[in-house]
């Protein structure tokens, strides 16, 4: 049985350069330095988002020699996946409306001559 991860995914990924740090892992294995290349910020500081992301379980270690790589694990985003899954309906409902919305307007707005267009003029004129 694994110890439960010290940082859950939700916090994990809440900080852009994690998830660019996820982007940049998704391909490749890389070290922390050449990670930290790819930032304007310390090696040191990349290292301790790499610590938050391998505490959420997204991210893996693993030995070369003498230098330490690091690769994604994505399975620990399923559970992100899953929450935004059950708020994707209200997503699609709010489209489904504009689209409707959009449509009907356009179909109101166009007649046998075609669009008609509505010309507002400054109070007054």
């Amino acid at each position: 049985m694994s110890a439960a991860p010290k940082h859950d995914v939700f916090q994990a990924i809440a900080d852009p350069t994690r998830r660019e740090l996820l982007s940049l892992l998704a391909d490749n294995d890389m070290p922390v330095t050449v990670l930290s290349g790819h930032f304007p910020i310390s090696r040191t500081a990349v290292s301790k988002h790499l610590r938050v992301l391998s505490d959420a379980g997204l991210v893996k270690e693993r030995k070369v020699g003498r230098e330490t790589r690091y690769s994604l694990s994505p399975e620990p985003l399923l559970e992100l996946k899953r929450w935004l899954a059950f708020y994707e309906r209200f997503w699609e409902n709010k489209l489904a409306s504009l689209k409707y919305l959009v449509e009907n307007e356009d179909a109101t707005e166009s007649g046998p001559a075609g669009p008609k267009l509505a010309i507002h003029s400054p109070a007054g004129e």
